[in-house]
């Protein structure tokens, strides 16, 4: 395995944790590259199931390096939760995690005023989770964030933290006319959660660029999905950190001509959690079904996720703009039963004209509506086929049909949530 990155190529939970988990078997370095604990990345072992929100996929492995890479905001109570509950379960995770130095830090402070802002947004509200990951980022590009590096000295700590506490505190009352929630001890905790973690510490960048030098197999993870990229998703409502390739080099501190091999994750159908645009919403009784028979809801907030068809205009989007080598297709088994099944293969304007592109412009996304090709579909339970073979025909015929509007390989099936319901279909070709 190369340096291989691996996104998300949808609005996020398409399943990236089961690839990584996958792919990390082969490689000798995860990185995690952007995010926060409004991630969650589920992984099935077994009986067991491990969800994790800021710890690399590959912590579950032996004998591979776990990197947070600077790209990530971190709050240390989530991180300390997860470790330990991680530890509690047998997985050794002090010798395998990393944390990059520069990681900027998420206080309490940071999720209230999340709270505030979207509360104030009425609505308009963007759907946040709630968990400081904005304002965490803005302070870092405001350039008045708080790194974990600098917590490791506490008196340079105690000053940056007295006056960002001061800072948000007269926002909190002069802007958004409440008091600020009891932050006392704040600073004790955090020196001492820091001290916990400080053997973890280290120049992340410099470590990726050593392992790569050295020959060493890296695996780069992304979180959310490219369509809630700041700059390439469907801004404003979108996450606050660069969700595609392009975020890979600045998360982790590679160089992006070192990137060997991208791959993204895709559902064989879309969701989306939070407001903002989904061409292909089933606001009905299949979407419903979508729903009920994925399972689709929120592995981090439990909310239950917009469903709706695959939408290939969205998909060749994605797929163009990160330049990707493959795709592995997920919870095709979810589309067991339905008799008829739909591709979004272009919108209509209000004019009556059509595109096949995605808009620029995308104020008028919320104005298209969505032109299906219809295919039939399949009775049979998937879940135990392990080749494109084993498959129905009808199966066969929506997967090439996908690949063909893509215009990119799609090299690998998974048909349940278990590690060995994974199967390769380079390439996935049309029905014998």
């Amino acid at each position: 395995m190369p340096s291989t990155a691996v996104i998300g190529l949808q609005w996020g939970d398409e399943g990236k944790g089961k690839i990584i988990d996958s792919l990390s078997a082969e490689a000798d370095m995860i990185v995690r590259f952007a995010g926060g604990n409004n991630a969650g990345h589920t992984v099935h072992v077994g009986n067991e199931k491990y969800v994790l929100h800021l710890i690399p996929g590959g912590i579950l492995h032996a004998g591979k390096e776990n990197i947070i890479g600077r790209g990530v905001v971190v709050n240390l109570d989530a991180l300390i939760e997860e470790i330990d509950g991680l530890e509690e379960r047998g997985v050794p995770v002090s010798e395998r995690l990393f944390i990059d130095g520069r990681v900027h830090l998420i206080f309490p402070y940071h999720c209230q005023l999340d709270g505030l802002a979207e509360s104030g947004r009425g609505k308009a509200k963007i759907g946040t989770t709630g968990r400081g990951i904005g304002p965490a980022y803005s302070d870092k590009v405001a350039r008045t964030g708080i790194r974990l590096a600098d917590a490791l000295n506490a008196e340079t700590f105690a000053e940056l933290l007295a006056n960002a506490m001061q800072e948000k505190n007269n926002l909190m009352r002069k802007v958004y006319g409440v008091e600020p929630e009891n932050q006392e001890g704040l600073l004790e905790k955090t020196l001492a959660q820091v001290e916990r973690l400080r053997p973890l510490v280290v120049d992340g960048g410099a470590m990726v660029r050593k392992a790569h030098s050295d020959g060493k197999r890296i695996l780069f993870e992304g979180a959310q999905g490219l369509m809630l990229d700041l700059d390439a998703g469907t801004y404003p409502f979108v996450t606050s950190s660069w969700t595609g390739l392009a975020g890979v080099s600045g998360g982790a501190g590679f160089p992006p001509n070192r990137i060997e091999r991208a791959l993204a994750v895709s559902k064989a159908y879309c969701t989306r959690v939070g407001s903002g645009p989904f061409p292909s919403e089933l606001d009905d009784a299949v979407g419903q079904q979508l729903r009920d028979q994925g399972n689709e809801y929120g592995a981090t907030t439990g909310r239950p996720r917009r469903c709706g068809w695959f939408d290939a205009v969205q998909a060749r989007y994605a797929c163009s703009l990160n330049g990707l080598d493959g795709v592995f297709l997920t919870n095709l088994d979810v589309l067991s039963g339905f008799e008829e099944l739909a591709v979004c293969v272009a919108y209509r304007f209000e004019d009556g004209t059509e595109t096949t592109e995605f808009p620029g412009d995308l104020s008028c996304l919320s104005k298209i509506t969505p032109v299906y090709k219809s295919m039939p579909g399949w009775s049979e339970d998937i879940t135990a086929a392990r080749s494109l073979e084993e498959l129905p025909e009808t199966c066969r015929a929506y997967v090439a049909f996908l690949e063909e509007q893509m215009q990119t390989t799609i090299t690998t099936l998974s048909v349940g949530p278990g590690r060995d319901q994974l199967f390769e279909c380079e390439p996935a070709g049309a029905p014998a």
